[in-house]
Order: C-alpha cells, then sequence, then structure tokens
C-alpha cells in the first residue's frame, strides 16, 4: 500500500491530521485542514502600537494577512529569523492569517485516543486553547485548537490590524 493510500485509510478510519512544527525545544500540532500553504518567512510591514508577538502584515497576492509570531505569543524564547524559519499561512473561516514558527516537521494521522487532555497547571499557564497532549512515536506533540487561538478576543487584535486602525 502506498504512503498515500495508508493515510488515507487511516483519516478513513476515524483519523485526524495534523500539521507538526517546532518553536524551540517543543513540537506542536494543529489541524491540518486549517492551514492554506507553508512558506519561507518574508519580510512583514509592521503596525504600530500592536504587542510585540504580531509582526505586521504581509500583501499576499491582494489579501492583507496578519502575521503572529508564535515564539514571541507562547513565550518560547527569542525570536530568531533564519533560512529555517516558516511561516504557515491558515484559512480560519473568514479570515486568514500568518504564522511564524521554527520549522514545519510533518504531517501525521492521530487517532482520537493518541490525544490525552492537558493536565491543569492553575493560573501558571492558559490551557484553553490547547486540545491535548499527542503521542507521535516516541515523541509528544501539544495539540493546539489554532482556530480558537487566532479567533480569541486577546487576538482581537488582529482583526483591527487587518482593518488598518
Amino acid at each position: 500500500m502506498s504512503e498515500v493510500a495508508e493515510e488515507h485509510a487511516l483519516v478513513m478510519a476515524g483519523h485526524q491530521e495534523f500539521l507538526t512544527f517546532t518553536l524551540g525545544e517543543e513540537e506542536y500540532a494543529i489541524d491540518i485542514l486549517k492551514v492554506q500553504e507553508i512558506r519561507g518567512y518574508d519580510a512583514v510591514t509592521r503596525i504600530a502600537n500592536t504587542p510585540d508577538y504580531i509582526k505586521g502584515v504581509i500583501n499576499m497576492r491582494g489579501v492583507i494577512v496578519p502575521v503572529v509570531d508564535m515564539r514571541l505569543k507562547f513565550h518560547v524564547g527569542q525570536a530568531v529569523y533564519d533560512q529555517f524559519t516558516v511561516m504557515i499561512i491558515l484559512n480560519l473561516g473568514e479570515r486568514v492569517v500568518g504564522m511564524v514558527v521554527d520549522g514545519v516537521s510533518d504531517v501525521v494521522a492521530l487517532a482520537p485516543e493518541q490525544i490525552r487532555p492537558a493536565p491543569e497547571f492553575g493560573a501558571a499557564m492558559d490551557t484553553q486553547y490547547i486540545q491535548g497532549l499527542a503521542s507521535i512515536d516516541k515523541r509528544m506533540a501539544i495539540v493546539v485548537d489554532i482556530e480558537k487561538l487566532m479567533t480569541s478576543s486577546e487576538m482581537g487584535l488582529v482583526d483591527r490590524v487587518v482593518a488598518g486602525n
């Protein structure tokens, strides 16, 4: 069976596909259906009075796309932009958003039972955007509800940036 046919069989068996990416030493996973494209990091146009994690906007084929640096958003070290830095373009309903990550790993198919609920950390860490922790081979990935995160009220700034306010 080819690799594509095998992936298709897993998805048909109730598995969901996720794109995995890295931020610092951690691996994260997001729903592959939210990903529009993956591209190298482009220079962005900075917008005044936005949080540091909103890097600015890019013009992507006539669409103004806000760009969020996930390293800064998740407080996982200083952002370094090099040839390995990647921008994942997300399509979240009516909104297109770019997110900067250290690198993209691969696409994995996960069964619901492979995703464990995230432990509660109390006030020390906000877990409302974390769907759970996934076991992938011998490593763990933090499964992020990327649509919930990007459409949250704290990220409402993304709407204002797009609107030009």
